[in-house]
């Protein structure tokens, strides 16, 4: 089973030529973790701080740049993947999970502001991204952040950070 993991640039002159190889990495990890067996697709745009800061406004009402967006196509439960639940690509009948978009210029701030540069940043967001897909969530300090964390940490092999 092959996942289609499509990657565009919003625009050129973004640098980071190794960008769409790693968020291709990190989807499948990700995918991989959480027992998906069967193909999907996910749509990614690069982008740099304006491009996601007006699509953040446009789709969220907040007029920020930010590190990662994630927009799901199906409504799943952590943890919880069915098949059955979700919308398939009428062409190659991969399972579509969603569209996310990641700004270049955030990630390697980010990088560099953590110490671990811009390749583990922008694995790190894509895991992200991709458990958003799969139904995860964080809009609370509680049960739902931790168990988001928990699995990013698994994922990306973290021992205890």
């Amino acid at each position: 089973m092959k996942h289609l993991i499509t990657v565009s640039r919003e625009k050129r002159g973004l640098g980071h030529k190794e960008a769409a190889q790693l968020v291709r990495r990190a989807a499948a990890m990700a995918l991989d973790a959480e027992g998906i067996r069967e193909a999907c697709l996910i749509n990614v745009m690069l982008t740099d701080n304006e491009g996601i800061r007006r699509v953040n406004r446009e789709f969220r009402d907040v007029d920020r740049a930010t590190d990662v967006l994630s927009f799901p196509f199906n409504e799943l439960v952590p943890g919880g993947f069915d098949a059955l639940l979700c919308e398939r690509d009428p062409e190659s009948g991969a399972i579509v999970l969603g569209d996310m978009m990641i700004s270049l210029e955030r990630c390697a701030e980010q990088g560099e502001e953590f110490g671990h540069g811009f390749e583990r940043e922008i694995m790190y967001l894509t895991v992200h991204s991709v458990l958003h897909l799969l139904g995860y969530d964080h809009v609370d300090e509680g049960a739902m952040k931790k168990q988001m964390r928990d699995r990013e940490k698994t994922i990306m092999g973290d021992k205890d950070e």
